[in-house]
């Protein structure tokens, strides 16, 4: 396979990476406006469903050697930190 192949297959599994986090953050504060508090059961598992999802994806493509680890361990903290000011505004507004 050509470098240039496989830098195109590197940057598609980003991306998608990135939208599964995107989407997960959509999730999140859909719920949080619509239908539940962040301290309840329901979102809580969700959250941890989904992002243990998202963990594993990531994990599968770091041992595929799409990602390196470093950029998955980025895409996660970066998701948790997006997560944790939308949870700490959610909780100011109350």
């Amino acid at each position: 396979m050509s470098n240039e192949a496989v830098k195109g297959h590197h940057e598609k599994a980003y991306a998608l990476l990135k939208a599964d986090a995107n989407k997960i953050l959509k999730l999140i504060e859909v719920q949080m406006a619509n239908l539940t508090m962040p301290q309840c059961p329901l979102y809580e598992e969700v959250l941890d469903t989904q992002m243990f999802g998202l963990s594993r994806e990531i994990d599968f493509a770091i041992r595929l050697e799409l990602i390196d680890e470093e950029v998955g361990k980025q895409l996660i903290a970066q998701l948790e930190r997006e997560l944790a000011t939308l949870h700490e505004a959610s909780t100011k507004s109350l």
